[in-house]
């Protein structure tokens, strides 16, 4: 070495340094440890299935394009975005029929009408899959909490997630998005391939239906800990909406960016089941609105109302939109919860101060009943008819 070049010591760690990293992966094993450990001790080191196989037919997940096609909007965004829909708003929260639930996207048998309970959160819940290997489950850390989500094995669909707060004999609750799921009553099991699990529903199968068990309460959905965020929260929220035809309100509304799903029907009427022939007449005291799904993320129930719902019709015309008499063509809102409500009272006094409208609003703002679903022929109208009658449009 000559005698002007620098002596170079070896490199040393600093004593802190190598203690934090230390620590750090300490820790992260310790987590890793701890999720892993949790989740054997929460299945009692078992399969909550018993290891039941009933059939070993395996399914395959179509293309996303065409899921597009074949999936309705809420279904999409729950199986493939792993969105959660609104509860006690979906199809399954409250169904009681015997039979099988099977993944919306490929057809695989999930879960087992024998053990769905009524958990009180508004979705399906469940004590355990159909039988093994059916259901997946993974590390969910999204929306600032660890959950464990569940998934189906065949097709990779979103199917929500697992509790450990359930009735015996597993002590879990599998919460699950109705949008997941497809209903397949006993009476047509092996009409559609699912003899296999026929004998799970015994000779009476309503009986056995009956005879599922309820859940203890409180659990983490209906009711989470003061300060806690609930285990299970909406990702999608409802507003239903009626002014004037809903041929023309759909069309506009469906096309919102943020909306993921809209449909057309009957609402806020004494009749138990409106037709549009009965609505028409205006005696039902129903009105014609929709139902829109929308991500909040995307688009706020606020933006909804004052961007859309108020310069899409007229409001200040009384049981009347353009040449559309009689009360089923009312203005109102339908609101789903209180907090809609004071978003709803908001917007409209906003509307009426904004000069837009000369007249007073009369727009009701009344709380959510029973929404019946207006016939096939009615939904999405205009766009299977282009150029169809509506006197809807957006004002400046």
């Amino acid at each position: 070495m000559k005698p002007s070049e620098p002596k170079l010591e070896p490199r040393s760690i600093r004593p802190t340094t190598f203690a934090a990293a230390t620590v750090a992966a300490l820790a992260l094993v310790l987590v890793a440890l701890g999720v892993a450990w949790g989740r054997s001790a929460r299945r009692g080191n078992g399969d909550p299935t018993g290891g039941r196989v009933m059939s070993t037919k395996q399914y395959t997940k179509p293309p996303v394009e065409q899921l597009r096609k074949s999936l309705t909007g809420v279904q999409f965004q729950v199986t493939q975005n792993a969105a959660t829909e609104p509860p006690f708003d979906n199809a399954f929260w409250d169904n009681h029929q015997p039979g099988l639930y099977v993944d919306v996207v490929t057809g695989e048998p999930l879960f087992s009408s024998t053990d769905k309970f009524d958990s009180g959160t508004g979705w399906p819940s469940f004590t355990r899959p159909v039988e093994k290997g059916r259901v997946v489950e993974d590390d969910d850390r999204s929306h600032g909490m660890v959950r464990i989500e569940a998934r189906s094995a065949g097709g990779g669909s979103h199917l929500g997630h697992v509790f450990d707060d359930g009735p015996a004999p597993t002590g879990l609750r599998y919460c699950i998005n109705s949008a997941s799921l497809r209903f397949i009553p006993v009476d047509k099991l092996e009409a559609e391939g699912y003899g296999a699990y026929r004998p799970l529903f015994g000779k009476d199968a309503h009986a056995a239906a009956a005879a599922t068990p309820t859940a203890p309460a409180p659990n983490s959905c209906a009711r989470p800990a003061p300060g806690e965020k609930p285990g299970c929260a909406p990702t999608l929220e409802t507003a239903i909406l009626a002014g004037g035809c809903f041929w023309g309100m759909e069309e506009i509304l469906r096309q919102i960016p943020g909306v993921v799903e809209t449909d057309v029907g009957y609402t806020g009427g004494k009749s138990a089941n409106p037709s549009y022939e009965t609505v028409h007449t205006g005696a039902t005291g129903h009105a014609e609105a929709v139902k829109v799904v929308f991500d909040p993320s995307k688009l706020s129930y606020d933006d909804l109302l004052e961007k859309w719902f108020f310069r899409m019709h007229d409001p200040t015309t009384r049981n009347r939109q353009g040449n559309d008499v009689g009360t089923q063509y009312r203005s109102a809102i339908f609101v789903t919860s209180p907090e809609q409500r004071k978003i709803a009272e908001q917007a409209k006094a906003r509307a009426q101060a904004s000069g837009r409208w000369k007249a007073p609003i009369v727009t009701e703002i009344v709380d959510a009943g029973p929404f019946t679903l207006a016939e096939e022929d009615h939904q999405k109208y205009l766009e299977k008819n282009p150029g169809g009658y509506s006197c809807h449009y957006l004002r400046n």
